[in-house]
């Protein structure tokens, strides 16, 4: 637990009378505390908002705005619902004490004080809060390494998209629900064409660039629900679920287009690229993602030997 510093902690001090104010506000600042004060309801909701306290510490009964509506008031805004409150009450008011604790008060103090109670519950209820936003600190931290993780466990470091094995993973189960709820999808395969000229004309970093460019293009062509994976170097998949073979091929030929107008620009150099495409459709004898995948780089492979930057389907290869 981090060491406790009084003077790191503001302090808001409600109460109609300013005797109680001054009194209470000698106390808490000869410990260290900063502290604000409000002497009615109504000024005490918009102290909180402009000098964001860490506790309050607010008079039961007060005129116009008791203590209680005020204290419901604040329980009802998200942004200060957790805003310790502890109540300041007359001996004689400890019956309203259930009602302040269904409002979400945490504690309160008897008038006439008595100064180390006083100080004892106000500084036991910054240590709960000063520990419980450690914690949420803690977790809001190891919520975004769990996500960072996920990423790097899931996506292609050069491109972010999905990376060969997380894209197999959903592949496998479009499959099998395809097989239980009969909802088709279809498979593309897609190869960046002389991609080795690129990288040895050019270099490597222009290639990633390529690769990246490319990649964009293709999301822009692509749906939510669709599935985009790097298998390796230049190859991709594409998963486009509840789509038919016809459907299938007028996205790889859209996609296809797409990439032939795309130019990427190094220093004094202009490159244009194309892909070959093969597409294919679930049957229900597919008992693998294998098959479906052999299809797709069957029709792929006959692309490139018909002359590249072309889309053919596997019906086109058993003709």
């Amino acid at each position: 637990m981090s060491t406790f510093h009084p003077e790191d902690f503001l302090v808001l001090v409600v109460d109609d009378l300013n005797q109680n104010l001054q009194v209470i506000g000698e106390i808490l600042e000869k410990q260290g505390y900063e502290t604000t004060f409000a002497t009615n309801g109504e000024q005490a909701l918009a102290r909180i908002k402009s000098a964001d306290p860490d506790l309050i510490l607010l008079d039961l009964m007060m005129p116009e705005m008791n203590g209680l509506e005020v204290c419901q008031i604040i329980k009802k805004d998200l942004q200060f619902k957790e805003l310790p409150i502890v109540f300041l009450t007359a001996s004689d008011e400890k019956t309203n004490l259930i009602q302040a604790f269904e409002f979400g008060a945490v504690d309160y103090v008897t008038k006439p004080f008595h100064v180390p109670e006083l100080l004892a519950r106000v500084r036991n209820h910054l240590e709960l809060k000063q520990t419980r936003d450690q914690l949420k600190k803690v977790l809001e931290q190891q919520k975004h390494l769990i996500a960072k993780l996920e990423k790097l466990a899931t996506t292609d470091p050069l491109t972010g998209i999905l990376n060969r094995r997380h894209f197999l993973n959903i592949a496998t189960k479009e499959l099998s629900r395809y097989h239980r709820y009969n909802c088709g999808f279809s498979l593309l395969m897609l190869d960046l064409d002389h991609f080795k000229r690129i990288n040895d004309t050019y270099g490597h970093s222009i290639g990633d660039e390529v690769l990246k460019a490319m990649t964009e293009a293709v999301l822009k062509s692509l749906r939510k629900a669709d599935s985009f994976g790097r298998f390796g170097g230049e190859e991709f998949a594409i998963l486009l679920p509840e789509t038919n073979l016809e459907t299938a091929r007028e996205v790889a030929e859209r996609i296809r287009q797409t990439i032939t107008k795309l130019t990427i620009t190094p220093p004094n150099q202009l490159v244009q690229i194309t892909v070959s495409i093969g597409v294919t459709t679930c049957k229900m004898k597919d008992e693998s993602l294998e098959v479906l995948l052999q299809r797709a780089d069957k029709a792929l492979y006959q692309a490139k030997n018909l002359g590249r930057d072309r889309v053919v389907t596997h019906l086109e290869t058993d003709n």
